[in-house]
């Protein structure tokens, strides 16, 4: 046997041990428990009913899931329309500094999300930083009702989730031939022309892949709600969190965890047929990339 075949064995079969274990076989007992019955003396009654899914229609719970679609999408626009523009200051720095920015926006990850949640609980609560400061200053008479509400809970969704929208975008944008741009512009075009016709097609997938990283989290991260929005914003990962834990009803809490995998599933293939639609269609070839290249050269001769 070849040495890279061994390697491969060594490399990939502990992977799939791994992902097997941990990763399929729970989520095919989690499909299991969600046709099950409620039990309360031994919490599962393993006769099949498909009763926890007709309550994923009930109004109460279609509430929440608009709920968390809202606010999830809010934080991944927000996310996006900052981290963009600052995963683009980022692309264009010097190694070094960037380098630096890189290492100041991962420090975040070396400290529990709980404990940062926390954080900005004290900073937007009545005796937090920002009361302090405008009551101090004079431009406010009483403190601000900040926490506990749909705001709150932004504000810590996009605090906690910034980084994943900002790596991806920085990872196309880094990638961008700076010719194309150059060429558009010698060309006649506007910013606004680059911007929509050379740059967000082809940081497309970056911008798929970053909304989904922060979508899809946003609305499990039932601590953040608990702490920021307190019992008034309610995400799906609360109520997962309280069909486990406080109600155990197990097949219940399971086929909204079911859910929410069918729904991860359906964003990922649109993802990937956006991705494959954009290699094809959107993107710029290889050919192409040459081409305009030589033209964007042949301009910047002509002008210089």
């Amino acid at each position: 046997m070849k040495q890279t075949e061994v390697f491969r064995w060594v490399t990939i079969v502990p992977v799939t041990v791994w992902l097997w274990l941990w990763v399929l076989l729970p989520t095919l007992m989690v499909l299991a428990v969600s046709f099950a019955t409620r039990e309360p003396d031994q919490l599962v009654d393993w006769t099949f009913s498909l009763d926890s899914y007709r309550r994923l229609l009930d109004p109460l719970y279609l509430q929440v899931f608009w709920d968390s679609f809202w606010l999830a999408g809010i934080t991944a626009i927000i996310c996006l329309l900052v981290g963009f523009p600052f995963a683009w200051w980022l692309a264009q720095l010097t190694p070094r500094w960037r380098a630096l920015a890189l290492f100041l926006i991962i420090i975040p990850f070396w400290t529990n999300s709980l404990i940062r949640t926390y954080a900005i609980k004290l900073i937007l609560g009545k005796q937090g930083i920002i009361n302090t400061v405008l009551t101090s200053v004079g431009l406010i008479e009483a403190p601000l009702d900040m926490l506990y509400t749909p705001g709150a809970v932004i504000c810590g969704l996009v605090y906690i989730l910034f980084p994943f929208m900002v790596l991806p975008l920085y990872s196309n944008l880094e990638k961008l031939d700076d010719s194309l741009i150059e060429a558009a512009r010698d060309l006649g075009a506007t910013r606004l022309q680059v911007l929509r016709k050379i740059i967000i097609p082809l940081t497309m997938p970056g911008i798929v892949a970053g909304t989904l990283i922060v979508f899809l989290p946003a609305m499990g991260m039932f601590y953040i709600s608990d702490l920021l929005g307190g019992a008034k914003n309610l995400l799906l990962g609360n109520i997962i969190k309280n069909q486990f834990l406080s109600s155990m009803d197990w097949p219940f809490g399971s086929a909204i965890s079911i859910a929410m995998i069918l729904l991860m599933g359906l964003l990922m293939l649109a993802y990937f047929q956006a991705s494959r639609r954009i290699n094809r269609t959107g993107g710029i070839h290889d050919s192409t990339r040459s081409e305009e290249r030589r033209v964007g050269k042949e301009c910047r001769s002509r002008w210089s």
